[in-house]
């Protein structure tokens, strides 16, 4: 399996400048429902201290979490694909500190620097890869469960 991939830590010195000028810190309280499936993916984050969990509505009232996040792990790519709704919902498991980004305002800059914006892509297919390969993962544990462990 591979590593996961620290978004900030990834891009060149001069990009992650760049990108760190449209940075704005915030933080968000236990327990605090930092955004739900389906809601307009307006910006991201990239996680400073704190865990966030994704999770996915199973009804009204029961959730799965599907991943859990950490320092250094970006929150929220929903903001770079149309209809630009969040796939999932995420919620603070923790006090979580994070760098939160406008999209418009980043998009903005992935226009005018596209050395930024291919590195940002990158980095976040990077992301999207780890996190499809985990959950391979979990299906495949789940599955030799259902079936007394043999695969």
């Amino acid at each position: 399996m591979t590593k996961a991939i620290k978004i900030l830590t990834a891009l060149p010195l001069p990009q992650r400048e760049s990108l760190m000028r449209l940075a704005r810190e915030v933080h968000f309280l236990e327990d605090t429902r930092i955004f739900e499936s389906g809601g307009h993916a307006d910006r991201f984050w990239v996680i400073r201290s704190g865990a966030v969990s994704l999770d996915q509505r199973l009804n009204e009232v029961q959730r799965i979490t599907v991943a859990g996040l950490g320092a250094g792990d970006l929150l929220g790519w929903s903001w770079l694909f149309p209809p630009y709704e969040w796939d999932f919902g995420a919620l603070a498991f923790s006090p979580v500190r994070a760098y939160e980004f406008d999209a418009t305002a980043v998009l903005r800059l992935c226009e005018a620097d596209t050395d930024l914006g291919l590195s940002l892509m990158r980095c976040v297919a990077e992301v999207l890869a780890h996190r499809l390969e985990m959950s391979r993962g979990q299906l495949m544990e789940q599955y030799a469960l259902r079936r007394g462990g043999v695969l």
